[in-house]
This record gives C-alpha cells, structure tokens and sequence, in this order.
C-alpha cells in the first residue's frame, strides 16, 4: 500500500459535506485528490480551495448512477497520476421520510440508486484498477449507523446503507489476497448542509439527543476515520464497519 502522503485518492460526493471535508484531509496528508461530484461549481470549489492551500487536485464530473461516469471517474485519476490507491465512496442522498406503506416508489428506486447501486458502480471500477496494479489500495463505502440499525419513516436509505455494509463485506472477502482492503464508516448523524437542509432548530436539538454524547459529529471527525482506514495503520483491517456515532449503537 501506497503511504498516504503519495497516494492518489478519489472522493466521490466531494462538493460538500463529508466528502469535501474528507478531500482537503486527504490533500493536507500530501495525497493528490480527485475530486467526484455531480456539481461542477461545488466541485470546482473544492478543487480550488486545496490548491490555495498547496495541495494537488483534479475535478471530474461525476454521477455515480451511470456506469460509465463511473469508469470515466477512475480513468480520470490514472490519466491525472498514474494510478488509484485510495477511494471514498461517499455520494449520497438522503430520501423521502413516509412510512413503509406510503413510500413513494419513485423515491425509493432515486435512494437505491445513489446510495447503493452507486456504490456498487464506483467499486466495480475501482476494484478492477487497483486489482491491475501493484501496491494493492484501499476503499473506504459511507454507510451509517442506519446500515445496522432501523429507523422509522426512512426505509429506502436504512436499506441502502445496510446494503452497503454487505457489499463492503463481500468485496473484502474476495480481495483477502489481491492487496485490497475493503471497509465501511457508520457515522451518526453528521453536521452537513445535506442533515440541516430538512431540519429546523428544534428538529437538530432532538436529533442530537439521540447520540449519548448529546451532539452532533463533524464532518472532520469522519474524514479523520476516513483517512485513518486508508492508512498503513489500518494495514490488518478489512471487512469492517467502523462505528463514528458519539455512543449511538450503544444504547
């Protein structure tokens, strides 16, 4: 594996929250970023931010349900560096809040689409470059907390996210020898514009009280769990579901 401050990375979802927390953490350890986003502006923004900062980092256009965005995503980072050593598979959305027998079928195929199929797409691509390599890689799939628990209203993304962590599973099993290691990250709930775009201050306040630490993460507490999977001290670890929920799954 490739150290961190020489690896090329990609992050898909790297316009905003998490996932732009993530790239500048990546870019501060010295790694070179590609930055995946459907949003050009928002994408470019992060581009720009890590290079004024010194940093090295290339934007593609990316929407992880199509395939071939996908692939082009990963081409883009051997065109740019040579290779892929580390990937973020971050791009989510959140989805409709109904109950199992309203859900809007057109929303649950939306979710499922991002949020798993998604996945699935950008690992095909990342996995195949990385098998074709030396030095092996590391990816790292966002789950959540909602990956191994329920949560009522939201059906389409609690399945999503426990989908992950069963593709995380099973990609981890079939590279115990290629060199490729295969985790996933179960955050809490996460101070993003994507949590605060539907929740009003009272709603941010009940939500954080699910979380025996009585708040929020940052989205720079998962990007350091983020980086740390991605690094040689995370070299005996695959297969996992790191839990980065302020005590959530303990209760």
């Amino acid at each position: 594996m490739v150290a961190i401050d020489e690896a090329v990375t990609v992050v898909t979802g790297a316009g905003s929250g998490i996932g732009e927390r993530t790239a500048y953490e990546f870019a501060d350890r010295g790694a070179s970023v590609v930055v995946a986003d459907v949003s050009v502006e928002a994408g470019r923004e992060t581009v720009e931010t890590i290079e004024a900062d010194g940093g090295e980092a290339t934007f593609v256009e990316a929407d992880v349900t199509d395939g071939d965005d996908a692939a082009a995503m990963v081409e883009t980072a051997v065109d740019a560096y040579g290779r892929l050593d580390v990937a973020f598979n971050n791009a989510g959305i959140d989805g409709e809040l109904a109950p199992v027998v309203d859900y809007p079928d057109d929303d649950w195929d939306a979710v499922l689409d991002v949020n798993l199929s998604g996945v699935y797409r950008c690992m095909k691509a990342e996995l195949a470059q990385m098998q074709a390599q030396d030095g092996g890689g590391a990816i790292i799939n966002n789950a959540s907390v909602l990956g191994k628990v329920g949560f009522a209203n939201s059906a389409a993304y609690v399945a999503a996210k426990h989908g992950v962590l069963g593709l995380t599973k099973t990609a981890a099993l079939e590279n115990g020898e290629t060199g490729v290691r295969v985790n996933a990250i179960c955050p809490g709930f996460v101070d993003t514009p994507l949590l605060r775009k539907g929740l009003d201050e009272e709603m941010v306040s009940q939500v954080e009280e699910l979380h025996p630490m009585k708040r929020l993460a940052s989205a720079d507490e998962v990007a350091t769990t983020v980086t740390w999977l991605a690094s040689d001290d995370a070299s005996f670890v695959t297969g996992e579901a790191v839990d980065v929920d302020g005590g959530y799954l303990s209760q």
